[in-house]
């Protein structure tokens, strides 16, 4: 299985609206794409100094799936519509989940 993550920073002037929309949206998207086993999305809680402004995690069963799922049409429209025009700053990882990964 593999998790990917990723961070971004916005640019200035986004709204809580404009990143509630954003939320909304990947939430709506990941439920429709079957190769997500398990997402997250949200703003940064900020409990630690420094940060990205916000993150996804998707969990996926191999890098067929996370083609599946980065490359499907709900994805593009979700960055289209929502993220691509807010974003200063993207960094991705993906790795690997072994058993007791998350124990």
């Amino acid at each position: 299985m593999i998790l990917h993550i990723a961070t971004f920073v916005w640019k200035d002037g986004v709204t809580e609206a404009q990143v509630e929309a954003a939320t909304a949206a990947l939430y709506e998207m990941a439920a429709q794409i079957p190769e997500i086993r398990s997402y997250a999305a949200g703003a940064n809680l900020h409990l630690r100094p420094a940060g990205k402004d916000y993150g996804v995690a998707a969990i996926l069963d191999d890098a067929a799936g996370l083609d599946a799922y980065l490359d499907h049409p709900l994805h593009v429209a979700v960055y289209k519509d929502h993220l691509g025009d807010i974003i200063a700053e993207r960094a991705a990882v993906q790795l690997p989940i072994t058993e007791g990964s998350f124990s």
